[in-house]
C-alpha cells in the first residue's frame, strides 16, 4: 500500500493536478491518503509528484495512524469498541489495519461504516527537510520509500 501526503498547497497549480488531488481526496496540505499499489494509482502519483511525499506504508505504521488519526464522520475518533458496536468485521483496529494492508478491504469501501478515508496529520515535530527539493536532494517531495514510515511517526 501507498501513503501519499500532500505536503504543498494549491496556489498556481494547473488545473489537471487540482483535479488528481481531488481524486485523490487530497484537498488540504498534511492531508494523507492510504491506496492500493496498482497502476491506476501510480500514474495519479506522478502527476502529483512535485507536489506530495509518497512511499510503501508498513502495516504497524497504519495501524498507528488508524489509531491516533482516524475518525468517523463529525469527527469522533475510531475506536475498538466503535468498531464492535457498529457490527463491522473486524473486531480491532489491528484486524482492520490487517485487512486494508493484506488488500481485502479499500480505503473507500469503509465508507458504509461512516469511517473517513483520509487522515488529517499535524506538521511534522522538528519540521520538514524542505518541501521545495525532492529526497535525493535533501528534501520531503516525491518517493521515499519504506522512509515514508518515519515521516508519518514524526506527522502522528
Amino acid at each position: 500500500m501507498y501513503a501519499i501526503i500532500k505536503l504543498r498547497g494549491n496556489v498556481g497549480v494547473r488545473p489537471e493536478i487540482k483535479h488528481t488531488f481531488g481524486l485523490l481526496r487530497l484537498h488540504k496540505v498534511n492531508h494523507c491518503a492510504v491506496v492500493e499499489e496498482n497502476a491506476y494509482y501510480k500514474g495519479m502519483i506522478n502527476v502529483v509528484n512535485a507536489y506530495v511525499g509518497w512511499g510503501e506504508i508498513s502495516e504497524e505504521e497504519l495501524e498507528e495512524l488508524l489509531t491516533t488519526r482516524g475518525r468517523l464522520e463529525g469527527g469522533k475518533r475510531l475506536t475498538d469498541e466503535y468498531l464492535q458496536e457498529q457490527k463491522t468485521p473486524y473486531g480491532s483496529i489491528k484486524e482492520l489495519a490487517h485487512s486494508l494492508y493484506t488488500g481485502d478491504v479499500k480505503m473507500k469501501d469503509l465508507k458504509e461504516y461512516k469511517i473517513k478515508p483520509l487522515f488529517r496529520l499535524h506538521p511534522p515535530r522538528k519540521g520538514h527537510k524542505g518541501i521545495k527539493r525532492a529526497v535525493k536532494q535533501g528534501g520531503e517531495l516525491g518517493y521515499h520509500g519504506e522512509n515514508i514510515n518515519a515521516l508519518l511517526h514524526k506527522m502522528r
